[in-house]
């Protein structure tokens, strides 16, 4: 199977629904989440401009672990509570950081993040784990990159098979 993603127009809000038919089309009728993990986040590593990672991170025995990714290697395991990733798992509120620098115990996987935006994944009310974007450039994210990946989980946790 061959899969064509035409480059994204007009505005941020536009461009994140096209992201997201994009993604619908990418995903399918596959309802594996690893396979839906690794391919949304080849998509959007791609497909937005300014980043140098994405990727997820899993809930695994009370901590976050490495999941799917498009970037540099990154850390493998992130307490809960602890940097950007950490704190939106345990706050299961999205985390949009214009200056990593300047967040409270941020975790420097790479040194040349600058900013960062973080989604916690639900499903039935479990933390499955967080959608993590980071950029080289200052103030990369803002309020429609956050209503664009959230609206983009909940089409990924809609489409995939949580072991529920």
């Amino acid at each position: 199977m061959s899969f064509f993603a035409p480059a994204l127009e007009g505005s941020k809000p536009e461009q994140y629904a096209q992201l997201n038919q994009q993604l619908s089309l990418l995903i399918g009728s596959e309802r594996d989440s690893t396979a839906n993990m690794a391919n949304t986040a080849a998509l959007i590593f791609h497909q937005l401009p300014g980043l140098n990672w994405a990727g997820f991170y899993l809930m695994k025995d009370g901590e976050l672990v490495l999941g799917p990714f498009q970037g540099k290697p990154a850390c493998i395991r992130i307490p809960l509570g602890k940097g950007v990733c950490g704190t939106a798992a345990a706050t299961r509120e999205t985390q949009l950081v214009p200056d990593v620098h300047a967040f409270p115990g941020h975790i420097a996987c790479d040194a040349d993040s600058r900013s960062e935006i973080v989604v916690p994944l639900v499903s039935g009310g479990r933390l499955i784990g967080v959608l993590d974007l980071d950029s080289p450039n200052p103030a990369r994210f803002d309020e429609a990159d956050r209503a664009g990946l959230e609206a983009l989980g909940g089409l990924l946790i809609t489409s995939s098979d949580w072991g529920d």
